[in-house]
This record gives structure tokens, sequence and C-alpha cells, in this order.
């Protein structure tokens, strides 16, 4: 055929957005999709259960209960002054939000496949609406806990300050750590399956690296300075310093868990769109 016969595209499909490309904007359009996933992760996490949504208050009650007998009472690991369970719920609350959405995200290409293969909508869309639904859980337990703050801060055991206003920020950041390595873990997944139980085993290792039953404080001195570099050290201290008043925050360690999580959700997003493209191939 000769070069001037030769047949040319019309119009031509490809990817229109770069590996570091979060592509909202297109999520933005599919936000009623956004909802009903949403919706139907919150609903099925309790149906056809006798209890409900109970189940959001039984869990951290009893893991409190639990951590109170244990940490607080047999190891008698220090709270700083604050309340022992004011002290573990603070601590459950904000690690079962970052736990879920961290279990949730890093399987979303292997869990959701079937959906994947038969019609197209931002593969993002998935993700983000594990987050959001967890962030109803989490505001669930959190009723729990303002409760219990209610009452110690009427008996005048806790002194707040106004680094409670940090809270959506805090919040916020988990949710951006969960999103930026379970986005790595989903990622990786797709070829290798042996690393979704390996995580699960290491997020349970990973509570007793991060100040969940424990202040910094109670750490050894030659340790605390490293401990500052766990992105979520940050997080839990500032909470714990501006609702109980008690810790070893400073602004820094919040600068710190701050500029790791944008990183790896840079690296996440770069990963989960790099695999997004191909990943039907290997599932």
């Amino acid at each position: 055929m000769s070069e001037s016969h030769k047949q040319e595209w019309t119009e031509t499909i490809e990817s229109s957005h770069s590996l570091l490309d979060l592509n909202l904007k297109e999520v933005w359009r599919y936000k009623d999709l956004v909802y009903m996933f949403v919706k139907r992760d919150f609903v099925s996490s309790f149906k056809q259960t006798i209890l409900g949504p109970i189940w959001f208050f039984i869990n951290p009650i009893f893991t409190t209960v639990v951590y109170l007998v244990v940490f607080g009472g047999i190891a008698n690991i220090s709270t700083d002054g604050a309340p022992k369970i004011l002290f573990y719920l603070a601590g459950v609350t904000l690690w079962n939000y970052f736990s879920s959405c961290l279990n949730g995200t890093s399987s979303v290409f292997t869990s959701n496949a079937a959906i994947f293969g038969k019609v197209y909508f931002p593969r993002l869309v998935m993700p983000i609406s594990i987050v959001f639904s967890n962030l109803m859980r989490f505001g669930v337990q959190m009723v729990l806990f303002l409760i219990a703050f209610l009452y110690y801060l009427t008996k005048g055991e806790v002194q707040p300050n106004w680094w409670i206003l940090a809270t959506p920020f805090l919040i916020l950041l988990m949710a951006m750590f969960a999103l930026g390595v379970g986005m790595i873990f989903s990622s990786m997944t797709t070829k290798y399956r042996d690393l979704q139980m390996l995580l699960g085993f290491g997020v349970s290792l990973y509570m007793y690296a991060t100040p969940v039953i424990y202040p910094v404080s109670a750490l050894p001195k030659a340790i605390q300075p490293y401990a500052a570099w766990n992105p979520l050290t940050g997080i839990f201290e500032c909470f714990k310093y501006g609702w109980l008043g008690v810790g070893e925050f400073n602004p820094t360690m919040l600068a710190i868990s701050s500029l790791i999580i944008l990183l790896l959700l840079a690296i996440g997003t770069i990963t989960f769109n790099k695999v997004e493209k191909s990943f039907m191939d290997t599932v």
C-alpha cells in the first residue's frame, strides 16, 4: 500500500493521565458510584447480624477492656497520667480506622477483579470508597470516645488544649497514609498473593511499634528519637496531647509524619496508575 493510501485512525483511546495523577476530576464525576460503594460496605458490615451497628461499639469497648487489664493492670504501662480507659480508647479508635482502611485498600484489585473486568469506572473509586466507609465507622466509634471524654472532663481529669482542632487534619493524614500504602500492596498482590497474608501479620506487629497502648515517653530514651520516624507516631501523640493534654508531642513530629505520608502517597499513586492498566492480565 502506498504512503498516500495508508489508513489513518480517526480516534485513539489511550490513558490521558500521568502516573502521578490521582485523576480526582474523573472520580468526582463518579461520585454517585462512590456513594453506592460506601453504602454497600457500611450496610454489609452488619447485615444478617443480631446486634447490627452496635458491633461498632462492642469492638472498641472489648479491646479497651483487654488493654486495660493486660497493659494497664498486669504490665502497668504508663499512660502519662491520663485516665487509662480514655487513653486506650483513644488509641483503639484511631488504630481501628487506620488498620481497616489499610487492609481494605490493600486488596482492591484482587477482591474486585470481577467488577473491574466487566465495566469501566475510575479504579481509584474503589479505594476511596473504602476510606469513606471506614470513616463512617470511625465516626460511630468516635462518639463512644467523646462520651468517655466528656465524663472525665467533667471530673477534671483531662486537660485538652487547642491542638484538639487538628483532629480533622490527623484523620486526613491517616487516610492518606492507609491509601498510599494500601495502593502499593494492592498493586503488588496482583502478582504476589502471599503479600496479602504478610500484610495482615505486619499490621498486627506495626501496632506495637506505634504508640497505641503506650506513650512515647514510656520508650527507652535511646529509642524515642527514632519513634518519630513512624508516620503514625506524630498523629497519635498529637491526638492524645490535644484531647487528653498528655504526651511528648511537638510539631516536628507531625511535620515528619506529613512528609513521609505524602511521599508514600506519591509512590502508591504511581504504582496504582501503572498496574491498573494491565492488572487484569495477572489477577
